[in-house]
C-alpha cells in the first residue's frame, strides 16, 4: 500500500508540473520590446511592455488637432520640439508662428521608431500643412549613424507620401553635450555630424529643404553654453529664440 501511495503521489506531481508548464507556455505575454532597428515603426512602451500612457495621450491629441481645423505649419519631433509649447518656448512660438495656424506634434523621449509609428497611425491623415518642420534622432544616439540616417530618410519619404503637396523643412540634429573635449561628447558630436551630412543630401531645392543651425548654439570653441541649453540638450527661451530667428528666412520662403 505504501508503494502504491508513493507512486500515486509521484504521478500527481508529474501531472501538476506538466500542467503548470503548459499553462506558462500558453499564457498571454506583454508586447515585445522596441525593435533594435531605428527604421522600424513601433510605439513607445512602458516598463510593463504596454503602450506608454503619455505617448498614447499625446498621439490622440494630435489626431484631434488634425480634425479641429487648418494646419499651416506642423512641427514634428521629440522633446526639443514639444518644448515650443512649454514655458521656455511658448511666447516665441506665438510671436513667430501664431499667424501660421501652427501645430506642435512633439513628444518627449521620442525616437525615430515612434515617429514612424505615429505617421503610420494617422497623425498626418486628413491634414495639408504648407510646411512640416522635422527634427528627430537625438534620442537614437545609441544607434549607429547609418541606422539613424536610414530612419530619418524613411520618415522623410513617408511624410512626402502622406502629404504630397506639403514642403518639408528638415533640420539637422542639434548639438548635444557641453564640452567637445569630453571624449563621450566628442563621439556624440561626431555621430550627429555624420547623420547631418547624410540629411543634407536629401535637400532637393524644392519639396525638401535642409537647414543646419548648430553653429548658432555653439561658441568659438564648440562648447554649448548653459545660457542656451542648460542641460546641454534642451534649449531654454534664449535657445528657442535663436532657433526661430535662424529658421525664419527659409521658413518664410517655403510658406509662400
Amino acid at each position: 500500500m505504501k508503494w502504491i501511495y508513493r507512486l500515486s503521489t509521484v504521478a500527481l506531481a508529474s501531472v501538476l508540473f506538466f500542467s503548470v508548464s503548459a499553462g506558462a507556455q500558453t499564457a498571454p505575454t506583454t508586447q515585445a520590446a522596441e525593435p533594435s532597428s531605428a527604421d522600424v515603426a513601433a510605439p513607445k512602451l512602458d516598463k510593463t511592455g504596454k503602450i506608454d500612457s503619455r505617448f498614447q495621450q499625446r498621439h490622440e491629441s494630435f489626431l484631434r488637432r488634425g480634425k479641429e481645423g487648418k494646419i499651416g505649419v506642423l512641427f514634428l519631433g521629440d522633446s526639443i520640439t514639444e518644448g515650443w509649447g512649454g514655458t521656455r518656448g511658448r511666447e516665441i512660438w506665438a510671436e513667430y508662428y501664431g499667424k501660421l495656424d501652427p501645430a506642435n506634434f512633439g513628444i518627449s523621449g521620442d525616437k525615430t521608431q515612434h515617429v514612424l509609428w505615429r505617421i503610420d497611425n494617422g497623425e498626418l491623415d486628413g491634414i495639408s500643412p504648407k510646411v512640416v518642420v522635422l527634427m528627430i534622432g537625438t534620442n537614437n544616439i545609441g544607434y549607429s549613424a547609418e541606422d539613424i540616417l536610414a530612419a530619418d530618410t524613411k520618415i522623410v519619404q513617408e511624410i512626402h507620401q502622406k502629404l504630397p503637396d506639403t514642403k518639408l523643412l528638415l533640420l539637422g540634429i542639434f548639438p548635444r553635450g557641453a564640452d567637445p573635449n569630453d571624449p563621450k561628447v566628442a563621439d556624440m558630436r561626431e555621430k550627429i555630424k555624420s547623420v547631418n551630412q547624410g540629411l543634407a543630401k536629401l535637400d532637393d531645392g524644392d519639396k525638401t529643404r535642409y537647414l543646419d543651425i548648430a553653429d548658432k548654439f555653439l561658441d568659438a570653441d564648440g562648447k554649448l553654453s548653459k545660457d542656451i541649453m542648460p542641460d546641454a540638450l534642451h534649449p531654454n527661451a534664449k535657445g528657442y529664440l535663436i532657433w526661430a530667428k535662424a529658421m525664419q528666412p527659409l521658413l518664410d520662403e517655403m510658406m509662400k
